[in-house]
């Protein structure tokens, strides 16, 4: 029952796999963010699949999306809010809440063994 407890804290915003790899992009980018083509390839998204999880975040609050000229040539660079930094680690502490009662409650043989990289990485 505690498990069900935890995924209210995962927001819907973050919980969905592109949207997670567009924020964890993000988070690891830095101040300047990315634009909007490094974006696409790094997370390996079409423009039109980009654009529609990038509204949905901004809508939500946890990017920002600014359109600016660089010698006459369109860029879109967008950015985690600090919000939405919060909320994504907020995010990620109750996603992992979830995957460690999740781990306990399976049968020893179902388990996998968390590996020494997997395991400094979580540190």
């Amino acid at each position: 029952m505690h498990a069900k407890k935890q995924t209210t804290n995962l927001e819907k915003v973050f919980h969905e796999p592109n949207r997670l790899a567009i924020m964890s992009a993000l988070a690891s980018a830095g101040e300047d963010g990315l634009s909007f083509g490094e974006l696409r390839v790094v997370c390996r998204l079409t423009d039109g699949n980009l654009s529609r999880h990038l509204q949905a975040m901004e809508e939500g609050g946890v990017v920002r999306v600014e359109k600016t000229y660089v010698e006459r040539k369109p860029r879109t660079t967008v950015t985690p809010t600090r919000a939405g930094l919060d909320r994504f680690g907020s995010y990620l502490a109750a996603l992992e809440q979830v995957l460690v009662e999740a781990r306990a409650a399976l049968p020893a043989r179902h388990r996998v063994r968390v590996t020494g990289a997997l395991r400094a990485a979580t540190a």
